[in-house]
């Protein structure tokens, strides 16, 4: 039995290495800007899940007897949800709207088991720097906030730029290991029988 990640997000797989389990990655190709769009307007604990659920759904058969772990992350800031940038351009756009301000980073999480299902999401509230112009165009350059939600990484450069943050970490970045703890026993499973034997 494994825990295999519907995704292709190196952090989501880092914090699961460091939680002591080396996960199946199996990423998850969904139509994502489809599900947002049918569900716009909804609440965004809802549209964050319904993006986990999808990705885990698409991979699950493949993997009938295994953990199967989907998610998806969103910035709610002034009421309105954020997703990747993918450009520096939009990154650059996106902090100063942000910079100096607090937000909320959403992590919805569906974890498969069989036919058994868990699904929650996670908000964390992230109070972001008041980080200088070339600081935001530095950051923007490296590549490294395009694919993250919010535009951020709080475990690596982006982590020079969050004041604070309340809430839990891992969920932050990617993958909460409380909603997974929590999924895992929901099935009858302890989180132990995941871990790497050396």
């Amino acid at each position: 039995m494994r825990i295999v990640l519907a995704s292709q997000s190196p952090s989501r797989a880092s914090i699961l290495r460091g939680a002591g389990v080396e996960p199946i990655i199996a990423p998850a190709h969904v139509d994502e800007r489809t599900i947002e769009d049918r569900l716009a307007g909804e609440d965004p604990e809802d549209i964050v899940c319904a993006l986990a659920t999808a990705k885990a759904e698409a991979i699950a058969p493949s993997y009938p007897s295994d953990v199967v772990v989907g998610g998806d992350s969103m910035l709610l800031l002034g009421g309105s949800l954020q997703g990747k940038p993918h450009t520096p351009e939009a990154t650059v756009e996106r902090w100063h709207a942000q910079a100096g301000r607090t937000a909320e980073l959403i992590t919805g999480h569906c974890v498969l088991y069989g036919d058994k299902r868990f699904v929650e999401a996670s908000r964390t509230t992230v109070h972001f720097a008041q980080a200088s112009d070339a600081d935001i165009e530095a950051y923007a350059q490296s590549g490294e906030p395009l694919e993250c939600a919010g535009a951020f990484t709080l475990e690596a450069l982006g982590g020079w730029f969050i004041d604070r943050i309340e809430g839990d970490p891992s969920s932050v970045i990617g993958l909460s290991l409380p909603v997974l703890r929590r999924a895992l026993y929901s099935f009858g499973l302890d989180v132990a029988d995941f871990w790497t034997k050396p």
